[in-house]
């Protein structure tokens, strides 16, 4: 059990502000106090999604001797951005004394593994690269959802057809456009080539990633005019209000549409995308030299516990990263999302922080903001090839 708490704050730094997300977060803050109803706990978000402006903000304090209790970091190679050795704490004494090594799976403890050490605790696992779209568009439409490209722009030129916006996207915040690429390169290369693309075994000169730039290019040709103003849950509102069709997001959106009691809303993988899982999984950090240690050893314990993740996962919309969780406490969506964990192939999301270091993935996400705008194909396969010499994996 976690040591009591005698009382102090408790500083909690993350960028979860939308929906879904905070809804999640308060929920996990309320089994923490549950357990310590005396300590304050202190909301420290800086909003952004996938952690835009946060991680910034984030490395100024801890450089700068100034670190929360506990702060949010993918899990993956992104810990590496933080420069554990010297500003993070290790946890390998809390995982073996929580038995996390036998609730975890082994692919994620393997994950979260940085120079042998862990350095983070996951919440949760999400994926990817779901495609969602409108119930109420489809039915009276007659569309079925679409499994290839092919099947894709079928299904966008009938919505576009009848003035329905056939992909709906908002790339406010610069890093939408390489998530959505993402799940196009998986579509297109499948589980291995993708893989190979972030370990040198697939060449970024590859003719699939062509094939890819241009499959992504003409799903562009079907978005919302206003998608650089908007951010990917104020794209969400044109599912809502019945003007769009279909939209590429991770399963937080499950947990928005949930926050809106939204409920027409259909899913399936993104085209070309079936029998895969692209994940990545959200976790917490403790810095050296936190201001307090117990309270933030707490957190730690109540982010990786059961009863934690059961009162996280199922109002931010994602699976726990635990294999015991309780099933029923799930939504239809989320039920499926954890079954096919069990049995997709799973691929690393990059912008995500699971696939690559940040200066790579940062170098990958502004190659594919610029795309949605400038459209050139080969300039941005040149670019992203040397992106990946710049990141020392190509020669």
């Amino acid at each position: 059990m976690p040591k009591p708490a005698g009382g102090g704050k408790l500083e909690m730094f993350s960028w979860w502000t939308a929906g879904g997300e905070a809804d999640g977060l308060n929920g996990m803050f309320a089994a923490y106090k549950k357990q310590y109803p005396s300590v304050e706990i202190v909301n420290a978000t800086v909003a952004g999604g996938a952690g835009t402006n946060a991680k910034a903000v984030m490395t100024t304090r801890l450089f700068g001797g100034d670190p929360p209790d506990s702060f949010q970091v993918h899990a993956g190679l992104e810990v590496a951005t933080y420069t554990p050795d010297k500003y993070l704490q290790p946890l390998d004494d809390i995982f073996a004394s929580e038995g996390w090594d036998k609730v975890f799976p082994k692919d994620l403890l393997t994950l979260l593994k940085y120079q042998d050490h862990y350095w983070s605790v996951p919440v949760n696992i999400h994926r990817a690269n779901v495609m969602w779209y409108s119930k109420k568009v489809f039915t009276d439409n007659k569309l079925e959802a679409p499994k290839t490209f092919d099947d894709f722009f079928k299904v966008a030129d009938a919505l576009k057809a009848k003035g329905i916006v056939p992909f709906v996207m908002g790339d406010k915040e610069g890093w939408e456009s390489g998530h959505v690429f993402e799940t196009v390169l998986i579509g297109t290369l499948g589980a291995d080539g993708y893989r190979g693309l972030w370990t040198g075994k697939t060449a970024w000169t590859d003719p699939k990633v062509t094939e890819a730039l241009n499959n992504y290019k003409k799903m562009l040709s079907y978005t919302n005019t206003d998608h650089a103003a908007l951010t990917w849950d104020g794209a969400g509102e044109y599912l809502l209000n019945g003007k769009g069709g279909m939209q590429i997001m991770g399963d937080w959106q499950d947990g928005w549409f949930t926050s809106k009691k939204f409920t027409d809303y259909g899913w399936a993988p993104a085209p070309g995308n079936s029998g895969i899982f692209d994940a990545l999984s959200d976790s917490f950090a403790m810095p050296k030299g936190v201001k307090n240690t117990d309270n933030a050893k707490n957190w730690i314990k109540v982010a990786g516990s059961k009863a934690g993740q059961e009162a996280f996962n199922p109002k931010k919309g994602s699976i726990c990263a635990r294999t015991d969780c309780d099933q029923s406490l799930f939504n239809a969506y989320l039920q499926s999302a954890g079954k096919d964990w069990q049995s997709n192939a799973l691929v690393p999301s990059v912008v995500h922080g699971a696939a690559a270091f940040e200066k790579w993935a940062t170098a990958y996400k502004d190659t594919m903001a610029l795309f949605v705008t400038s459209g050139d194909v080969a300039k941005t396969q040149a670019a992203l090839a040397q992106n990946c010499k710049d990141a020392g994996v190509c020669k």
